[in-house]
């Protein structure tokens, strides 16, 4: 007789093989690694010997191994403890070397929701997408001299940890229906990762947020940590919505999306006198002269409606109108760079991108089809404002620059995924960001840079932006600090990061959002990385894997589900407060009346008196016991309580945010306090 896999007495859990999305180099110089191209000898890099010798695994679409980025030239023999392989048996197979030492891919779990696998791109590590290959060698990609995007930002490019050995583990999949990488292939890719004997695994991919329980990549992930694996993964490009954070594990990296003090700009000048900054990669107009501007409503065909023309859609546009003008287009739901493919199969010889009001401030260089300017959405405003204002509008396209040291920056990208977290309102999520917007690094030869099959241009380095993109910046950074502090657990890692943060921008104003307001923990986690501060943070919140098993308890798991995580019986104790699990950062969802909360931290550096100092949210008092912490030697560890009592009479409507500091006048140690109060009229996310 047949029984339901469900019911087999070792089977723990059953859940649906879910589909995950791909959330889609001066950073560095921007992270304070190198001061223009010089590697200072206090430099993180240089203390960490490059993350030499560490190992970088990437859950992703694949690897272009012909890309320098991956060049063994002057790689030593590969670390000992690599039991990985490369599969290279087919004809579109990864040949690996010394840097680039493992590749494989992981399909079942494609062709089970799809049928069977379609043809031999189906069984290859190779990169057909260019996805995989920016985020590898953003992680750990090796030094390449004369790295450009059709010419613009040369320079040298490199990985946060440019010495450390890399591996591909592709499990995402595009024949149809656009990239996905499901559960099934994740969780196999994890459980081969953890066997090849990776530090770091950079995980660019995720879904919505979803119970642990049936988050394949959760499962993985825990147990990855659980063999001592740092696990940095994106947090998702579906702002400004709150609530739209996923990979919201506590035993993952959660990394942001912001910018950096570097742009590819493009002016729109308008024949009124208006000169509006816009960014692009794209060619130059073919003449130094105005052209007729028309806007996309002006543009529209007539079995086409508005709204729709608007967005610059496919077959909405009517080329009679368009021909020789630069189109106005507003951003939406179609691909940005379809947009200017529409606009160029319309006719006209340039586009401006207007943003919409939800994107705000945002703007990313594309690298268009034809000369374009991606501009705000109030410059946007005064373009359409001007072509409606005129019966001869005017204007022009600059060629594109890279422009260094612009301010402010970082400022948080409008699509970056914001808190708080829909899945344990206690954990603040995400926990970090890191630069995520025009980001320049290897890409693949089997795919344009627009990755749109009317594209036939092949560039060796693309710029992209997404989380996808600020996360491989964390995983580099935490390859050196793996480097650097071998015996230091990912929760202490972790910890280094996000305590080290820092949340103003280069003006030394408050970090920004997309919309040019102030941010907020749930937008920038702990604040944007600082590696140099992160490799010797003073005290550390750390966690062991009982920690995070307790945490399930917490959390209202029983010890049947918990074993699909401790791959064995887990007794539970009888206590178990989520408000004091050791995080580095403190929330408090629904506080009512006044909560203690307790919090332990490790010394990781020289023995030092620490001094406790809060900023208090609006509206809660805020009590540290003791106030003063003394630490004699290195590993030593002391608790403190912290103690949030809500003002009924000017607590906030919202959620509210401050931070605790310990400081031994060497070492700042911050974390951010987040809290929503339990009083009648008081507002939730």
């Amino acid at each position: 007789m047949f029984y339901p896999m469900s019911e087999h007495p070792k089977v723990v859990s059953v859940f649906l093989n879910q589909g995950r999305k791909l959330h889609t180099t001066h950073s560095w110089n921007f992270l304070l690694l190198e001061k223009n191209g010089v590697v200072h000898s206090d430099s993180l890099w240089k203390k960490a010997r490059f993350g030499e010798d560490t190992i970088i695994g990437n859950l992703d679409t694949g690897v272009w191994p012909e890309s320098e980025s991956f060049s063994d030239k002057g790689f030593g023999p590969i670390p000992s403890k690599w039991k990985g392989i490369c599969q290279n048996d087919t004809i579109a197979g990864v040949p690996c070397n010394r840097k680039l030492i493992g590749a494989r891919y992981f399909n079942k779990g494609y062709a089970a929701a799809y049928g069977s696998p379609l043809g031999s791109l189906m069984n290859t590590a190779r990169d057909y997408k260019g996805h995989g290959s920016h985020t590898l060698s953003t992680a750990g990609g090796n030094f390449v001299l004369g790295a450009s995007v059709f010419g613009l930002g040369n320079g040298t490019a490199k990985g946060g940890s440019p010495r450390a050995r890399v591996a591909a583990y592709k499990v995402c999949w595009s024949p149809i229906n656009g990239s996905e990488c499901f559960d099934a292939d994740i969780i196999e890719a994890f459980d081969v990762a953890i066997h090849d004997g990776v530090d770091v695994l950079s995980v660019s991919l995720g879904g919505d947020p979803s119970d642990y329980f049936n988050d394949g990549l959760s499962i993985g992930a825990f147990h990855a940590v659980k063999n001592g694996i740092v696990v940095v993964c994106s947090a998702g490009n579906s702002g400004p919505t709150a609530g739209s954070v996923s990979n919201v594990s506590p035993w993952m990296i959660t990394v942001g999306a912001s910018t950096m003090d570097r742009e590819f700009q493009a002016y729109v000048e308008l024949r009124n006198g208006l000169r509006l900054k816009g960014t692009s990669t794209s060619k130059p107009l073919p003449e130094d002269r105005f052209y007729p501007l028309i806007s996309s409503a002006q543009a529209k065909a007539a079995n086409a409606s508005t709204k729709h023309a608007m967005l610059c859609q496919g077959g909405t546009l009517d080329p009679e109108k368009v021909k020789g003008k630069i189109l106005a287009c507003l951003r939406g739901e179609n691909s940005r760079v379809d947009k200017g493919q529409q606009a160029a199969l319309a006719g006209a010889v340039g586009m401006i991108l207007c943003n919409d009001e939800s994107s705000g401030n945002e703007i990313i260089a594309d690298p268009h089809v034809l000369p374009a300017s991606h501009i705000n959405y109030t410059d946007g405003l005064a373009v359409f404002a001007y072509i409606n204002s005129t019966n001869d509008p005017l204007g022009f396209i600059t060629a594109p620059t890279a422009e260094l040291y612009t301010k402010p920056a970082p400022f948080m990208a409008s699509f970056s995924s914001k808190g708080p977290n829909t899945v344990t309102t206690e954990i603040l999520k995400p926990d970090i960001t890191a630069p995520g917007v025009n980001i320049i690094a290897a890409y693949s030869q089997g795919t344009s840079p627009t990755d749109e099959d009317f594209d036939k241009r092949r560039v060796p380095f693309n710029t992209e932006s997404g989380t996808s993109m600020s996360c491989p910046h964390v995983s580099g950074v935490v390859g050196l600090l793996k480097t650097l502090h071998p015996d230091w657990s990912p929760a202490a890692i972790r910890s280094a990061i996000m305590t080290s943060a820092r949340t103003k921008d280069n003006t030394v104003s408050p970090m920004l959002n997309g919309s040019l307001e102030k941010a907020t923990p749930f937008s920038y986690g702990a604040g944007h990385v600082r590696p140099n501060r992160a490799m010797d943070p003073g005290l550390v919140y750390d966690l062991t894997v009982s920690d995070y098993l307790n945490f399930l308890c917490a959390i209202g798991y029983n010890e049947t589900m918990i074993q699909l995580f401790s791959d064995g019986p887990y007794k539970c104790p009888k206590t178990c407060n989520l408000l004091n699990f050791n995080y580095p950062s403190i929330t408090v969802p629904k506080l009512s009346g006044s909560v203690t909360v307790t919090r332990t931290v490790k010394n990781v550096g020289s023995p030092g008196t620490y001094a406790s100092r809060v900023r208090e949210p609006r509206g809660i008092s805020v009590s540290v016991e003791p106030r003063i912490l003394k630490f004699d030697k290195i590993g030593e560890e002391k608790r403190f309580t912290l103690t949030l009592e809500a003002k009924r009479a000017d607590a906030a409507k919202d959620y509210v945010f401050g931070e605790l500091l310990w400081s031994d006048g060497v070492h700042y140690v911050r974390s951010p306090i987040v809290i929503a109060a339990a009083i009648e009229g008081f507002k939730e996310y």
